[in-house]
């Protein structure tokens, strides 16, 4: 018995390593990096895109294996999500995406929490997600550190992109619902006020004192906040209401912060000076609940950015019911319904979040030299009847939903 499960552990590990020589035709690829490619050919080797474009001038050479489908995508990327820490079950030995004994605790990683093998990685993986990016989330006024992910098999170190992206903050009720203090918006900025000054003092110490024993203890939370100041990381703040985006904007040019706007749910409303500050914009999914602080929220939230020219990414978010996590590809299909064009929408979970994690040189298009994150669909990817059949992450198959289904 232990002979024929060590067999099968190793088959699957063999299955999953193996980097294989793929050709994929689609009807229409959508590259996310200019005009659609009709009749178009990728083609896949050592895990990453060698070629891309139309059958009459890619040829597909001998030994390939053919993958066809109608419409093609790049993989899609997740622009945040909770998923790996915040599992399926809904139960609390595995929701570990909120640490509440304390508002401020920026030392947390998500690293040391991810679960590759979390049920939720695989339901999104057969949905065509191949990137997320995901960790601590919504509920802490500084809840921990982000990371970045592909949600093929592996181990997590196997799997990480990026093990520290992002620090995540939260403005709003949900973080006064969990802690006795902060009780108030003002309170939750003079808390944040208090600890990036003390961070700077932290930081200027550490950077002036030569001599090393009259150096600070080391401190992992200022030196987290410290990152923050230095512009060595985003801050990633989860802010619906006007006025706690506009404390959340403020915040950054007090102390010259790399903001990213979460959730935004009345970012519709501040046009004007989200462009003027420059923040991004990371938009919650299209059909969000409106009520608490989303009760102002809008389907044409992303139309309404984007003809705006800011750059919008859409993300999936936190549930706190079961399914636990939404689809982007869902959402980006609403938000296309809502007045985004078409391939804006597609943008906004393909290249758009790649941009914004920095990571457009590997992921977010079909490109030459890109990671061979592709995914094939039996229609048009946004069309509701519409089947994801194959995924391949990094050149290797893994889903292959329409033959189950078909047989």
């Amino acid at each position: 018995m232990k002979k024929i499960t060590f067999f099968i552990s190793f088959s699957i590990t063999l299955v999953f390593s193996l980097q294989a020589q793929i050709a994929v035709k689609a009807g229409k690829i959508f590259t996310s990096a200019g005009e659609p490619v009709s009749n178009g050919v990728v083609l896949i080797k050592d895990g990453k895109i060698e070629k891309v474009g139309s059958a009459g001038t890619v040829k597909v050479p001998s030994g390939y294996t053919i993958y066809e489908a109608p419409f093609v995508t790049p993989g899609l990327v997740d622009a945040r999500s909770e998923v790996g820490l915040s599992g399926d079950l809904n139960i609390p030995a595995d929701q570990d995406q909120l640490e509440k004994s304390s508002p401020i605790q920026p030392d947390l990683r998500a690293f040391d929490a991810y679960n590759p093998d979390d049920t939720l990685v695989g339901y999104l993986r057969i949905n065509g997600v191949t990137t997320i990016h995901t960790g601590h989330g919504i509920g802490a006024l500084v809840s921990g550190q982000t990371m970045v992910v592909k949600t093929k098999p592996g181990l997590v170190d196997a799997v990480t992109l990026v093990p520290v992206e992002m620090l995540a903050l939260s403005l709003g009720r949900s973080v006064e619902s969990n802690f006795a203090s902060p009780g108030t918006s003002a309170k939750e900025i003079a808390m944040l006020r208090a600890e990036l000054l003390k961070a700077e003092a932290y930081q200027r110490k550490v950077d002036t004192t030569k001599d090393l024993s009259k150096r600070p203890a080391r401190d992992l939370k200022m030196e987290m906040l410290g990152k923050l100041l230095k512009g060595e990381m985003k801050a990633l703040v989860y802010a619906n209401r006007a006025t706690e985006i506009i404390s959340a904007i403020r915040l950054a040019k007090e102390f010259n912060l790399k903001l990213v706007l979460e959730g935004a749910a009345e970012a519709y409303r501040l046009i004007d000076e989200i462009k003027k500050s420059g923040v991004e914009v990371i938009v919650h999914a299209t059909m969000a609940r409106p009520y608490g602080d989303m009760g102002n929220m809008t389907m044409e939230n992303a139309a309404i950015l984007t003809k705006a020219g800011i750059p919008v990414s859409i993300e999936s978010g936190f549930e706190g019911y079961v399914p636990k996590t939404r689809v982007v590809l869902f959402e980006a299909a609403v938000a296309a319904a809502n007045g985004m064009p078409w391939d804006e929408a597609l943008k906004a979970v393909t290249i758009n979040p790649a941009k914004l994690l920095g990571l457009d040189r590997r992921i977010g298009s079909i490109e030459k030299g890109k990671d061979a994150d592709i995914v094939l669909y039996d229609g048009d990817p946004f069309e509701y009847t519409t089947h994801v059949c194959k995924v391949v992450i990094d050149g290797q198959l893994v889903a292959d939903n329409c033959n189950k289904r078909d047989n």
